[in-house]
């Protein structure tokens, strides 16, 4: 079985980890207001993009806690799209972790699944995973 990837603190917050692609998010949900920061910045700011503000958002929409939890995250690597992908994944676990009732509704959204899609090797000899070097016929 793969390692516990949610677990509670001293401090009695909720800690998730995401990942997505190249991407690593660490989030910890509190009981508050609505409050989201990632990297010390709001969602606004952070992501101005509004399909990867979604996608964030998604869990805490899906679960309907939305203005119950303030969360925290601090994520790295990647892009914006591998970013977001893993701020969600690591909400839905620490969602999960806070409210084992809610577990049905995110697995039913899709929303506990790891996105296994990851970048393939360059290969020696190639100029990229498959792509190989250019022909001349003379």
């Amino acid at each position: 079985m793969a390692a516990e990837t949610a677990t509670v603190n001293a401090a009695q917050d909720f800690i998730g980890t995401g990942r997505r692609k190249t991407s690593v998010a660490r989030v910890r949900l509190r009981p508050g207001d609505g409050k989201i920061t990632i990297n010390r910045r709001t969602l606004e700011e952070y992501f101005p993009n509004i399909q990867a503000r979604n996608d964030v958002l998604a869990p805490l929409e899906t679960t309907g806690r939305r203005n119950d939890v303030d969360v925290v995250v601090r994520v790295h690597g990647g892009g914006p799209t591998g970013q977001s992908g893993a701020c969600k994944l690591g909400i839905a676990r620490a969602l999960k972790l806070m409210d084992p009732e809610s577990e049905e509704p995110l697995r039913d959204a899709g929303l506990l699944t790891r996105d296994s899609r990851m970048s393939e090797r360059k290969k020696y000899g190639l100029h990229g995973a498959r792509r190989g070097t250019q022909f001349s016929k003379r």
